[in-house]
Order: C-alpha cells, then sequence, then structure tokens
C-alpha cells in the first residue's frame, strides 16, 4: 500500500452503506479491526470477535486500501459462513523462519 495520498484519486468505486457488510456486523456485535504495521509486516489488516481471530490479513505489493478492506470483508464472511479462518500473517512468518 502506499503512504501517498489518493483524496483526489477517483479509480476506486464509491464506498456505500453495503459495500463492507461483513465489517459493519463484526464491529456493531462485539468485534474489531485493526489496520497497520505487525511486527516486520508493514500493514496488516486483522479482524476479531470477542473470543477468536477470523482473518489476519497482509497488504499485497501495490494492493489499495479499499483492496484490502474488501478482501477483510470478504474473509470475515467465510469465517463466518463456512468457518475458513484466514491466517496471512502466520503463515508468512513461519515460511520466512523456515528459509
Amino acid at each position: 500500500m502506499s503512504s501517498k495520498s489518493r483524496r483526489g484519486d477517483k479509480s476506486q468505486p464509491p464506498v456505500t452503506p453495503t459495500s463492507f457488510e461483513n465489517i459493519a456486523a463484526l464491529i456493531d456485535g462485539l468485534g474489531n479491526i485493526t489496520i497497520g504495521r505487525v511486527g516486520p509486516i508493514h500493514c496488516a489488516a486483522v479482524a476479531a470477535d470477542e473470543d477468536q481471530a477470523l482473518a489476519m490479513l497482509t497488504a499485497r505489493p501495490g494492493e489499495s486500501f479499499f483492496d484490502l478492506m474488501t478482501r477483510l470483508d470478504a474473509a470475515i464472511g467465510l469465517a463466518w459462513d463456512q468457518n475458513i479462518y484466514t491466517d496471512e500473517i502466520n503463515t508468512l512468518r513461519s515460511t520466512s523462519r523456515s528459509r
């Protein structure tokens, strides 16, 4: 993700009240999201409910904030609907350590 401001960038679709339904539902309940640096990971997006992590994503090279939030919203849906928990943070650390 670029640190350059994109306020004037019109290339991203407009965010509507239904854009991130899973994120909104999580926050309306007892959940939270955290976005930012996690150790050596420049940008991560983590979603958790009251007792477990639902999704832990790392920003891909060149990925926009909107795209990262879209992936986070989808990953929350996977956790709730199919019990599939996405963990790109610990997977990345495990892979890095084994080299």
